[in-house]
């Protein structure tokens, strides 16, 4: 069972990275990544011990040892590796978006000859091309991490790389050595690594796309009660909203956001009564907070108030305002009249 939901995930994975493409421009590089996860769902799939089995007995008489399981298999990781460095060279400031696909058709060429020679002559070889490409990626993959939702994707996908690198070794150990390999319709060797390094090149490969879309899901969670009510107040700044999902949806509701209370402060007219806003985002959130909520309120707010702090995302601003929002208490009046 491990076996088939290892190979479920991962094509999930490279399904999601379709879509991506559909959405998007269909890059080299993106393409490249779809044909990655791909493969690895495909070396996934391979590996399992009654598809390999089935595999090897596609031919009348069948064929010994797992010979043809076996090579889907090492090819499949041969397409993983030539396909992620199609996306590693597209990373180095030497290669242009005009010469990248150039520079891929000769990687794909190069991958292509590698899987027939592992097929022609010896699994070997390879692994041994299969270990090459991977220590490329890493190493252009260690040149780019970052504290973002890209780089975490890229740290977990190379840590997957890596742990090809060291199961291609422990393969190349074994074909130098003639060390028999599995039964036919058992697992093959060190198959719980194959699963970890196939799963977290596969949570690499989605990472961005799924945190984006938790990060989505959490804005629009802490902007609802501000939205409501500044919708509530100028119901004109709701429009045909530019798509259904909910990246899109919580783009919408911080640029509606920020119409409203640019409504809500006059348009653009300064008042000597506001002051200049502080530098600090904390102390100018609860003020423009206190205004958003009571605006016959003591806080006085213009346009100046309103607008972004600098260095300060509009998304992140509205956060911040959101959050002020939530915890602003509420004046005497409107507690009696509550009250009563």
């Amino acid at each position: 069972m491990t076996f088939w939901l290892t190979a479920l995930v991962v094509w999930v994975a490279a399904g999601a990275r379709v879509g991506r493409v559909l959405v998007k421009p269909a890059t080299t590089a993106r393409v490249a990544i779809v044909v990655a996860v791909s493969a690895v769902a495909l070396a996934c799939t391979a590996a399992i011990p009654d598809v390999g089995l089935a595999v090897d007995n596609l031919l009348p008489g069948g064929l010994p040892g797992g010979l043809l399981s076996e090579g889907v298999v090492a090819g499949s990781w041969l397409l993983f590796v030539t396909a992620t460095s199609v996306v590693a060279s597209a990373a180095w400031p030497v290669v242009s978006r005009r010469n990248l696909r150039q520079i891929a058709w000769g990687i794909y060429g190069i991958g292509l000859l590698a899987v027939v020679g592992a097929l022609a002559w010896s699994f070997v070889l390879g692994w041994a091309v299969t270990g090459a490409a991977g220590i490329f990626v890493v190493v252009t993959g260690l040149r780019n991490l970052s504290w973002t939702a890209l780089g975490r994707g890229i740290a977990i996908y190379i840590v997957g790389t890596a742990l090809v690198i060291v199961l291609a070794a422990g393969q190349i150990q074994r074909g130098l050595t003639d060390t028999p390999g599995a039964e036919p319709g058992q697992p093959a060797w060190a198959w719980p690594l194959w699963q970890l390094a196939a799963l977290m090149i596969a949570v690499g490969a989605v990472w961005i796309v799924v945190e984006m879309w938790l990060r989505a899901r959490l804005l629009l969670r802490r902007v609802r009660s501000l939205h409501n009510v500044l919708v509530k107040r100028f119901p004109e700044v709701v429009q045909e909203e530019t798509g259904t999902s909910t990246q899109l949806k919580a783009s919408d509701r911080v640029a509606q956001i920020m119409d409203a209370l640019y409504l809500q402060s006059g348009g653009g007219v300064e008042l000597a009564a506001a002051g200049e806003p502080p530098a600090a985002v904390g102390r100018r959130a609860e003020r423009v907070a206190q205004w958003a909520k009571h605006p016959m309120g003591p806080a006085v707010v213009d346009a100046r108030w309103v607008a972004p702090p600098e260095g300060v995302s509009p998304r992140g601003w509205v956060q911040a305002i959101a959050q002020a929002f939530e915890s602003a208490p509420e004046p005497a009046a409107h507690r009696e009249a509550a009250v009563r």
